[in-house]
């Protein structure tokens, strides 16, 4: 089973990446300037890392000292991440980039000068690295009036593979967020009718960029159908201050049609309690680790958007959950029935090895394996993208070897299922 394994990675490996949701910043390839330090490179943009910090006492304050004391209490703190993700993902990167075998064998001044000496190379720049990684495509996630000019630069710099954005209108679909009233208010809608001409708009100039999907991170799937009449009431009684809850339904609905319409890919991303602790939020911002999963049901929830555009032939939705209890007991059968629907992989909290197992477990029975989309890195550090997509495709290549071995699929099946996968 080990050489088949090796062997069905290999076959993976030949195939570029393909990140279809991220959340790297465009501007980091626009300006295409090197990175500072290590600090800058692996641990300020990594949630993961500073999740696990904060929770064994070690103060936000902390993370915002110089880079080299950062790095110094990062390296102190390494047994932390034993047995997790990010041990696995830091230790290929550390490895591959900086011939760093083992962080706890060099001193922390030794490995902070190392890494700052690469990372001030011209073959360190953000260009050089997405041609090093073999990125065919690489997803960002950009604001609803976003102007994409860093995506229009991009375009013209000449990359070997595509940088795209992707449509995020949670600031304009959530009440509840400190900045819907001024996103509304650059939008320039004072009507729902207003609102949904100029969100079409909008996707169409995404659209313009390259942009193949939007992406939603809601804290449920519910939908609503209203009347035209019962949309402008509701919008008004919004901007009172009421009806947020049926507010981000009707918008969810909404986006489902329009993505019938113009052909983008809906992605939903619900179950996560956003910016959980107040503190932490208030005084450091968004995306600091404390986003904690919820329980999230779908099948009533989906049913009016479904019932719209479930079968529709110019409509496609990946669903992701934080909730694993739902996994088979409704995505995988609301996938199996509907041509429009795909599961989408583990993520934040469970895009680890066991995590997969579990997924592909609960799924892959009941909707199959063309029912699901590939791997997702999900990531805001940059040079962790080839380190998650090998993790990946080691997982599937031993996953499908097992099944080869249940004689679940047949070894020819496997080596087609594993460029597709």
């Amino acid at each position: 089973m080990a050489d088949l394994a090796r062997d069905l990675y290999e076959e993976m490996a030949r195939f570029p990446i393909i990140s279809p949701h991220g959340h790297v910043d465009a501007e980091l390839l626009a300006n295409n300037e090197n990175w500072s330090d290590a600090v800058e490179l692996l641990i300020r943009p990594d949630h993961y890392i500073t999740r696990m910090l904060y929770s064994q006492g070690v103060p936000y304050e902390s993370l915002q000292k110089p880079p080299l004391e950062v790095w110094k209490l990062f390296c102190a703190n390494w047994k932390l991440y034993r047995g997790t993700p990010s041990s696995l993902w830091l230790r290929e990167i550390l490895d591959s980039l900086f011939d760093i075998d083992d962080l706890s064998e060099l001193k922390p001044e030794l490995s902070f000068s190392k890494i700052k000496e690469r990372l001030a190379s011209p073959e360190y720049r953000p260009l050089e690295l997405f041609k090093r990684f073999n990125i065919e495509v690489l997803a960002t996630t950009d604001a609803t009036n976003d102007d994409l000019i860093s995506h229009k630069k991009i375009s013209n710099m000449g990359l070997s593979g595509r940088v795209i954005p992707t449509f995020r209108p949670d600031d304009i679909t959530d009440p509840a967020r400190s900045d819907f009233r001024v996103s509304l208010t650059k939008l320039g809608a004072t009507s729902f009718k207003e609102l949904l001409d100029k969100l079409r708009e909008r996707r169409a100039h995404f659209k313009s960029h390259g942009a193949t999907a939007t992406d939603h991170g809601i804290k449920s799937p519910q939908t609503l159908k209203y009347s035209e009449s019962e949309k402008e009431q509701l919008f008004k009684d919004v901007l009172a201050g009421n009806r947020y809850e049926e507010f981000r339904a009707v918008m969810l609905y909404e986006h489902a049609l329009m993505s019938a319409e113009d052909g983008l890919v809906m992605q939903l991303h619900p179950g996560s309690y956003r910016n959980y602790d107040d503190e932490i939020f208030n005084t450091y911002g968004a995306d600091k680790g404390f986003d904690i999963p919820t329980v999230t049901t779908y099948t009533e929830e989906l049913r009016p958007l479904l019932n719209a555009v479930g079968k529709n032939e110019n409509f496609r939705m990946v669903l992701f959950t934080l909730d694993e209890s739902a996994y088979s007991r409704e995505l995988a059968p609301i996938a199996g029935a509907y041509p429009s629907v795909r599961l989408g992989p583990p993520w934040w909290f469970h895009d680890s090895l066991n995590g997969m197992r579990r997924w592909r477990d609960a799924t892959i029975e009941t909707a199959g394996y063309y029912n699901t989309v590939g791997f997702i890195d999900d990531t805001r550090a940059f040079c962790s993208i080839p380190a998650r997509h090998k993790i990946a495709r080691s997982f599937d290549a031993k996953y499908l070897a097992e099944q080869v071995e249940a004689k679940i699929i047949s070894k020819k099946d496997a080596f087609e299922l594993a460029p597709q996968l």
